[in-house]
């Protein structure tokens, strides 16, 4: 493990002794954890990216070509 010195603001360090405390976890594991669903984010958002360069619009139509015309399921109706 390494640690991390950061500067907050003293609004941003209140909120997060209070979130922590009502989670009843410590501040560093709530900005652990907060830095660690970030991240994911930018990580999903990366493969999305990346999946989308790779895309084909031919290849698209050409799968939704191959989809039957069908009226949904009564329990899928609104």
């Amino acid at each position: 493990m390494s640690a991390l010195s950061i500067r907050l603001p003293e609004s941003l360090h209140k909120n997060a002794k209070v979130y922590a405390s009502q989670e009843g976890i410590s501040v560093n594991q709530l900005i652990s954890t907060a830095l660690a669903e970030k991240l994911a984010a930018l990580a999903a958002q990366d493969y999305l990216e990346q999946r989308a360069a790779r895309s084909s619009r031919h290849k698209f139509l050409a799968a939704i070509a191959q989809v039957p015309e069908a009226e949904p399921d009564s329990v899928d109706r609104k």
